[in-house]
């Protein structure tokens, strides 16, 4: 065989056996990329069901439909879920409903009980005077994702339209009600770092309220971000919480002493 003819063939296989190992290459390639897109997706679309029903969650979506109501000075709440049934709701610290009512100005605040009549529906006696108010639910539905939202409640005829507050912070972190006095003590406010609030009473300790030696309720300056705190522990007045954003917040914290149970405002002023 000529040299230009042996030459000629050996180029051709060279050539040949490229072609084979690339063309595999790609092909292992893309199955790859395939089959790792796909976890992906199974991955996200886990995570996405987990974080729709993670309960009381920032972000969850609500599996229980609340409705508000007040007339003859009666408030009125009535809970459903998707199939118009009364969800089943587990006791928190001693209640099965934490019903706050604040006024849209954040003046007037509310910690009730409302009565269980049945069928999803609560009502709770209150001489609300003509304002707009924000009505927080607080519960806890079996089974059900819930996230605590503002629902707006009109009373009168001639309801104030809420055009945002402009709360001042507070440079005093002592408030007498009573004759009891309490001061408040924080370690940090800093958003998206954890916040300790040491409540110190300067009239002895208060006593048990609601299976806690107090609760905490804060709403940011627009009444739309809901926190709910208890202690720490069962023998001291610290709370543990986290701010996602800064901003200027209006904080509630209760304390009974003996059959009285203080409110006590704070207004603070996160960084």
């Amino acid at each position: 065989m000529k040299p230009k003819t042996v030459l000629y063939w050996t180029l051709s296989a060279v050539l040949y056996l490229g072609i084979v190992i690339g063309g595999y290459s790609i092909y292992a390639s893309a199955s790859t990329s395939s089959d790792t897109h796909e976890m992906d997706e199974v991955s996200g679309h886990s995570d996405i069901n987990d974080h729709e029903h993670s309960p009381n969650g920032t972000g969850a979506v609500s599996e229980v439909n609340v409705d508000v109501g007040y007339q003859d000075h009666v408030i009125t709440i009535d809970l459903k879920d998707a199939n118009n049934r009364a969800p089943q709701l587990e006791i928190s610290h001693e209640k099965v409903m934490h019903l706050i009512v604040v006024s849209a100005d954040l003046e007037d605040y509310y910690h009730l009980h409302p009565a269980d009549q049945g069928n999803g529906v609560f009502t709770q006696e209150a001489d609300l005077k003509d304002n707009l108010y924000k009505v927080f639910v607080d519960i806890s539905p079996k089974d059900l994702a819930y996230q605590v939202s503002p629902v707006e409640l009109h009373v009168g005829e001639r309801t104030a339209l809420h055009e945002g507050n402009q709360l001042q912070a507070d440079t005093v972190m002592e408030k007498t009600i009573n004759d009891k006095t309490v001061e408040l003590r924080i370690d940090s406010l800093a958003a998206n770092h954890p916040t300790t609030l040491t409540f110190v009473s300067k009239d002895g300790t208060p006593d048990p309220y609601l299976g806690a030696l107090g609760h905490v309720v804060i709403l940011d300056e627009e009444g739309e971000q809901f926190i709910h705190v208890h202690p720490a522990s069962d023998d001291a007045t610290v709370f543990n919480t986290q701010f996602n954003q800064p901003g200027t917040y209006k904080l509630w914290a209760e304390f009974k002493f003996g059959d009285q149970v203080n409110a006590y405002p704070f207004v603070i002023q996160v960084n």
